[in-house]
């Protein structure tokens, strides 16, 4: 059979009027934490911008026995408080200044809940909904052995993000152990239990924002028992915080995914929405809701809005228009600083990123950990331990920000980079 070569590679649009380039406000958070902490010119060059970068370009058979050539990136941005850490993304707009963007979060929110990991992130220009389970397999095995000399248990360890899970995981564990002749379990997290992988992981992103969420509403004046929430992004993350803060008496009024949103002013069936979207793919067209759009989210009347989907939803051009009084962003970098500043002047409490959805990152930490030791913790321990952790980083930013008269985002960042900045002063200059 001929076998055809075809570059389908499409590069992603990142010009689009509106869209804010995600490293951009990456560096500006930065700067912004910089100056508070007076930090000198050497070390903001080094702190903003990644410690490499490495882009590929690599062939996958497809399963006409055709061939497309991808391209794909893995980028570290700090590793003086330990080995690289971050998720792995498939999507038709990824870009090496995404990547360098969330590679750079990365590195803030593993320092601001104190665990020894730095940076990473990684990610495949794709959209994995139109390849087959096996071309994905192709695909991800492909990726794996190109990143491979980057990756490994004590240098730079991925996990899943958006469009990849513990089936992509199970995958780049298998090929990066096949090169090396024996099982490397701690080479990624979020991996299948069966195979070295952590009880709650899968609701750990989400956990963790619910215990964020419930140190907040102490100091508002706010009760979850009754609280008003829209959550944009019915993923993993979204889907779960949604049936956790439903779980501790929250409404949730509406939700959304790619497809469009679904609202209802005296709450929705969250079991019964998850299983519409299991049946059908999409929350759109669920009974008893009208339908809404992803940007009519946003602004709806309530109480706590999580954005649990991707970069640059809040911006300039819909902040003063938004109605809650608690943002909990389980996505990373939902927000623009221009955005934050108008939040700010409002009231609204924004629980930014790096404090907030780092309960994935905290128990992928676990399961390093635990592969490492091979031996391994229950579900509540997990979940207690994960707790501790959340809860203690939470009351050292918010302190910061009392301390300081900052937003919650500054304090953060404050934290989160002086800690990154001591390990990078007390490590020194090599050579």
């Amino acid at each position: 059979m001929t076998t055809m070569i075809r570059n389908d590679n499409q590069q992603p649009n990142v010009g689009m009027e509106g869209r804010r380039n995600p490293y951009d406000s990456a560096v500006e958070q930065f700067m912004q934490a910089a100056d508070i902490l007076g930090l000198d010119e050497g070390l903001r060059q080094v702190l903003s911008q990644p410690k490499r970068e490495l882009i590929v370009h690599f062939p996958v058979r497809m399963d006409d026995n055709s061939m497309k050539v991808f391209t794909g990136f893995r980028v570290q941005h700090n590793v003086a408080r330990g080995p690289a850490k971050g998720g792995i993304r498939y999507h038709q707009d990824v870009s090496l200044d995404e990547v360098k963007a969330l590679a750079m979060w990365m590195s803030w929110k593993c320092a601001v809940v104190g665990i020894p990991y730095g940076g990473g992130k990684g990610g495949v220009i794709v959209d994995p909904k139109k390849l087959s389970i096996t071309e994905l397999e192709r695909l991800t095995r492909r990726y794996a052995t190109e990143i491979s000399m980057l990756i490994g248990p004590y240098q730079d360890i991925p996990a899943p993000d958006v469009n990849t899970n513990s089936q992509t995981m199970a995958w780049i564990m298998d090929t990066f152990s096949q090169h090396h002749g024996y099982s490397i379990p701690g080479v990624v997290t979020g991996k299948p239990l069966s195979i070295g992988g952590s009880a709650g992981r899968n609701e750990a992103t989400a956990r963790g924002l619910l215990f964020v969420v419930r140190e907040a509403v102490k100091h508002t004046g706010l009760s979850l028992s009754g609280a008003r929430v829209a959550v944009q992004g019915f993923g993993n993350a979204g889907a779960i915080a949604a049936r956790l803060l439903k779980q501790d008496g929250a409404i949730i009024v509406a939700v959304s995914d790619t497809q469009g949103g679904i609202y209802n002013k005296n709450g929705l069936d969250v079991a019964s929405v998850l299983r519409w979207k299991e049946e059908h793919g999409t929350v759109k067209g669920f009974h008893d809701a009208e339908a809404i759009s992803n940007e009519q989210l946003l602004e709806v009347d309530c109480d706590i809005l999580v954005p649990a989907a991707l970069e640059n939803q809040i911006t300039v051009s819909n902040a003063d228009r938004i109605k809650a009084k608690i943002i909990g962003e389980a996505a990373n970098g939902p927000t623009t600083p221009e955005a934050d500043r108008i939040l700010h002047a409002k009231g609204i409490i924004v629980l930014p990123d790096i404090l907030a959805n780092a309960g994935g990152v905290t128990v992928s930490y676990f399961e390093w950990v635990q592969d490492i030791q091979s031996y391994f913790w229950t579900e509540q321990e997990v979940n207690e331990r994960l707790e501790r952790v959340m809860v203690k980083s939470f009351n050292d930013v918010y302190k910061i920000a009392q301390d300081k008269n900052l937003d919650m985002r500054t304090a953060a960042y404050v934290l989160a980079v002086g800690r990154v900045a001591e390990a990078t002063k007390l490590r020194g200059i090599y050579p």
